[in-house]
């Protein structure tokens, strides 16, 4: 392997982690707790994102790389996104959870309500992770298809949803009184696990030849849960706004643009 192929597989893994940091960093620069509007606008951004990710990042790649199989060739992109939901599905009821907004403490556990906030965002992270190193694998394999631009662009997209995360997460942890360098700290760690996760993508598809277009929609069906299970309900909460829809929009032409033009 290059030092260049090294080099542009270790941008790509750390730029998602940069987005969030990034995010996080807003505590040093915004004052008090997140409007209600601006959550909106941020939440449906980072979901037009993701869905249009999960798309042409993801699923349509899935579909090409297995256009051998004639008729059959929806079997892999089916198969591998209802196994990614379903992964998803089985992960958020055995870990402590709480939607990004929520207030209430919960009956599963007595973890405090900071801690559930940051363990809802990393598991959010996990899948993006994964949809990055599956990605950046098949451009390492050769013959996928994928090129180094089209993995930089989902790099690139799962950094700027990255960016509400960040602030997401470090916002409403500070206006409970934690100080402006902590709340920073947990944003920008509860994003550590996206390299993690691109990492160990990586590893483990060199090892299993054949099911590139498997894990390629496996990673789209767990966004694509984030999504449903996650960002639309917040994006749609009272008070009623088209806020969320039209941040939606933007965010998945933005994303679309980015996977066209690079990929």
């Amino acid at each position: 392997m290059s030092v260049s192929t090294v080099l542009n597989t270790t941008a790509g893994v750390l730029i998602p982690f940069a987005g969030t940091t990034l995010g996080a960093a807003c505590v040093f620069f915004l004052r008090g707790e997140m409007s209600a509007g601006i959550r909106k606008v941020l939440t449906g951004f980072a979901a037009g994102v993701m869905v249009a990710a999960s798309f042409w990042s993801l699923l349509n790649p899935s579909l090409e790389l297995a256009e051998h199989m004639g008729r059959l060739s929806f079997i892999p992109a089916a198969t591998g996104f209802l196994i990614g939901m379903f992964f998803l599905l089985v992960l958020d009821l055995v870990t402590p959870h709480m939607h990004l907004n929520s207030t209430e403490e919960g009956p599963r556990t007595g973890i405090r309500r900071t801690t559930k906030l940051i363990l809802a965002v990393t598991l959010h992270n996990i899948p993006e992770g994964m949809a990055v190193g599956v990605v950046y694998a098949g451009w390492l394999s050769g013959d996928s298809g994928l090129t180094a631009a089209g993995a930089l662009a989902l790099s690139l997209g799962i950094a700027i949803q990255n960016f509400p995360e960040g602030a997401i997460v470090s916002m409403p942890l500070r206006a409970e009184g934690m100080s402006k360098p902590g709340t920073f700290l947990c944003g920008m760690l509860s994003g550590i696990v996206e390299p993690a996760a691109a990492l160990l993508t990586i590893a483990a598809s060199s090892l299993i030849t054949g099911m590139l277009p498997y894990l390629l929609s496996f990673a789209a069906g767990a966004m694509m849960y984030v999504v449903v299970e996650e960002l639309i309900p917040e994006m749609s909460e009272e008070p009623h706004s088209n806020l969320g829809p039209v941040a939606f929009a933007f965010g998945f032409v933005l994303m679309m643009i980015l996977d066209v033009t690079l990929g």
